[in-house]
């Protein structure tokens, strides 16, 4: 429909206008005819409050009954005093400080607690946690929603690095995909692709694209490599000793990063009233349909997103010749609704993974440092959570002009590690200390294990980013 016959409806121009174009297409898209979106949008416009649950306009209709909270939240957007919240590590980038404090003044704030790999992200910093009341924000879970980790130890000797080191980049090479856009002929099988993909208009939109990608890595900061794991005493159901171990990092790809911004922009048209800092702050009310429905699609990226690591292990561990004995993973980008201080919250982790008593996860480095294999302590005033890796100190186009891959190449060749592919932008300088960000959250983790990266595959450079 065009922009004027939906004017005539009474839908007025601006952030609502383009709302209601995109609901338009995703409904067009989904099958709907014309006179169907027609007569849909007539009485949703009619009377927006009885239409809320129309599963393709129900946001227009949340929108146009001005459905936010209440006249008395927007109007604090700005509480005096921000909800608590601490930082993991001295000095940390001051932009992303300034960022974690803005987002502790939301009115739906509740607690907060920042990283030591802490950068600057959108509306959240990379690295922080927030726990919010009755609200989900998409931008603090991130555009690359449930971006994970995946350790699998195999039952292979270490010494395949060097012995079997071709038939290692083989099965890195032949078993998964890289770059934006990456996919394979011929669709892999998981049953997440029989779960329901009509949860949202995005996703039941964007299910073939999805399958078609299943079991890729994307590009960015994702990474898929062999290394030495190195267990100093019998944990993981392993004795203490070196292990072969495949090791990835990547998310819900092309799909998750569309429910992402289609989301986070539902959300900052309803929310018009934030100042310009907290713009990438807005939320959706989780008991509101625009927020159920977000709620839904994130849920589902979270186990489309597991679905993909584990299909790279399956196949790339097959090919090697293997079998695997033990595995560990964690993600992070990603929404919980859990308790603490004896309030139900939705705690937000973007770029931070959860660190509750026991837990097991997998914090990386960069290509040429080790990363960990953690158990969480729990720590309360964390929000039970710890950083999801070293965090970057310089941006992707300062690292271009900063280093060159003759120079990354030499000081790899001396740490004897094999890059297959990779942007100057993923140097090793581009990253924070892991020792030192490892110190700095003693009280949040245990150390497990060391993984020594060995063999590194990543996006080819020139490839625009997706984290």
């Amino acid at each position: 429909m065009k922009a004027r016959e939906l004017v005539k409806l009474g839908i007025r121009r601006g952030s609502t206008l383009e709302l209601a174009q995109r609901l338009v297409g995703d409904a067009l898209d989904a099958g709907l005819g014309k006179g169907e979106v027609r007569d849909r949008l007539r009485a949703v416009t009619a009377d927006p409050a009885a239409h809320r649950d129309d599963p393709f306009f129900g946001a227009l209709a949340h929108e146009l009954a001005g459905a936010v909270a209440s006249p008395a939240v927007d109007a604090g957007t700005d509480r005096e005093t921000p909800a608590p919240w601490r930082a993991w590590g001295e000095g940390l980038d001051r932009e992303a400080v300034e960022q974690m404090e803005n987002a502790c003044r939301l009115p739906v704030s509740v607690m907060g607690a920042l990283m030591p790999d802490a950068h600057v992200g959108y509306g959240l910093p990379i690295g922080g946690v927030l726990a919010t009341e009755g609200a989900v924000i998409p931008y603090a879970v991130g555009v690359d929603i449930a971006c994970r980790m995946r350790l699998t130890v195999l039952d292979l000797p270490v010494k395949a690095l060097e012995g079997a080191r071709d038939r290692l980049v083989k099965a890195i090479e032949g078993e998964t995909r890289f770059g934006v856009g990456a996919s394979f002929r011929s669709p892999r099988q998981h049953d997440v692709m029989d779960d329901e993909w009509a949860v949202s208009p995005v996703t039941r939109r964007l299910k073939d694209r999805a399958w078609s990608q299943l079991g890729t890595s994307g590009s960015g900061n994702h990474f898929v490599e062999w290394g030495r794991l190195v267990l100093e005493r019998a944990d993981l159901g392993l004795e203490a000793g070196d292990y072969l171990a495949l090791l990835s990092h990547s998310g819900s790809r092309g799909v998750g990063n569309e429910v992402a911004r289609h989301y986070s922009d539902l959300a900052m048209g309803l929310r018009r009233s934030l100042p310009p800092r907290l713009r990438h702050l807005a939320w959706l009310d989780l008991d509101s349909h625009p927020g159920q429905e977000y709620w839904a699609a994130m849920e589902l990226m979270g186990r489309y997103a597991a679905a993909n690591h584990e299909l790279i292990h399956r196949h790339v561990v097959r090919a090697a010749g293997g079998k695997a004995v033990a595995t560990v993973e964690n993600h992070h980008n990603f929404a919980w609704l859990e308790t603490h201080f004896g309030r139900r919250v939705v705690v937000h982790r973007k770029g931070a993974t959860p660190a509750g008593r026991g837990v097991l996860g997998v914090i990386p480095g960069s290509m040429a440092t080790p990363g960990y294999v953690v158990r969480g302590r729990g720590l309360p005033v964390s929000l039970e959570s710890a950083s999801h890796g070293a965090g970057r100190v310089m941006s992707r186009k300062e690292a271009k002009r900063t280093f060159t891959w003759s120079d990354i190449r030499r000081q790899l060749d001396a740490l004897g590690i094999t890059v297959l592919s990779a942007g100057a932008d993923e140097a090793p300088g581009v990253y924070k200390d892991i020792e030192w960000v490892m110190g700095c959250q003693e009280d949040l983790v245990e150390r497990v294990a060391r993984f020594e990266p060995r063999i590194v595959k990543m996006s080819h450079p020139g490839e625009r980013p997706e984290d």
